[in-house]
Parts: C-alpha cells; sequence; structure tokens
C-alpha cells in the first residue's frame, strides 16, 4: 500500500491521465514541484509495476493498469473531498494517501463474511461509510488484478 499512497506516484500517474502522455526530456518541466530524485524513483516504480509504459514518438503514457489506478485515485479523492478528509483544504495527493491509509486496515480486517471489521481510524457516520465503499471496491478490485504492488515495494536501483 505505501507505494500507491507515494506522492510522486500519485502526481505521476494523475498528471498523465489528466494531461496525457509526458513528452521525452519534459517530466521536469511537467512536474516542477518534485525532484529529479523523486521523478526518477516514481518512474523506476510506475514502470516496474506496469503502471506506464514509454510510447515511441508520446513519450511516457499509462498502461491500462495505470488507467485504472488514476480511477482508483480519483474516486478517493472525490471521497476525500465531499467528506472534507482529512480536512477541508488539503493537497490532492494527501487526500489520496489519507485515504488510502483510512483503507488499509479494512483490507486486512474482513470479516469471514466479507464485512470490514469496526476500527477506530473509520469514520463515525454511516453515510461517510457507505461512501467509502466505492474507493474500497476500486482499491481490493485493483489490488487483486495487480498483485505485483503488494509483493515488491520498491524497483531495483539502475545499474
Amino acid at each position: 500500500m505505501e507505494v500507491l499512497a507515494s506522492r510522486s506516484l500519485i502526481r505521476l500517474v494523475t498528471e498523465i491521465d489528466d494531461n496525457g502522455a509526458i513528452p521525452p526530456r519534459r517530466l521536469t518541466g511537467t512536474l516542477p514541484d518534485l525532484s529529479s530524485h523523486q521523478l526518477r524513483r516514481a518512474t523506476e516504480t510506475a514502470r516496474a509495476h506496469g503502471l506506464v509504459r514509454v510510447a515511441p514518438g508520446t513519450g511516457l503514457e499509462l498502461t491500462e493498469q495505470g488507467t485504472e489506478l488514476a480511477d482508483l485515485y480519483d474516486a478517493t479523492a472525490r471521497w476525500a473531498r465531499r467528506h472534507a478528509y482529512p480536512a477541508p483544504a488539503c493537497e490532492f495527493s494527501s487526500r489520496i494517501r489519507h485515504v488510502l491509509d483510512l483503507l488499509a486496515p479494512s483490507l486486512a480486517t474482513e470479516r469471514a463474511d466479507g464485512h470490514p471489521r469496526p476500527s477506530a481510524a473509520r469514520p463515525t457516520s454511516d453515510e461517510t461509510e457507505a461512501d467509502l465503499a466505492r474507493p474500497r471496491t476500486l482499491l481490493i478490485h485493483w489490488l487483486a488484478g495487480n498483485p505485483q504492488i503488494t509483493r515488491v515495494s520498491e524497483p531495483e536501483p539502475a545499474a
């Protein structure tokens, strides 16, 4: 889950999803708020996990798995904005990280009937909890289709 909650990975995936492929050598100009080290790690991580690929003529683009992850990020951000979580004003990637942190315990603590066990970190409102079902379902489906994310925490350093 730590990989998915990486600010630089969130920024990379959502930028490509929102604006299309990033041309070669334009990564730094496209995401100026990230250091070259953060960009390199995000790109290496995304490539290692099959989230992006380099397409000739267009540059760095999302794969099908990357597009599905972008949809998951969008759903979590929408939930967070709707419920002012973790605060009424918050950075997009921070909202996503907080919701993923909120969802992580429920993935490991589901009961045999498939319902999550109560947790102190969970929203208290039934409506808020019910609204969280969509991001949770998207996350569960995405993780089931992408087990490499839970097996590998970081890409190997480049030689």
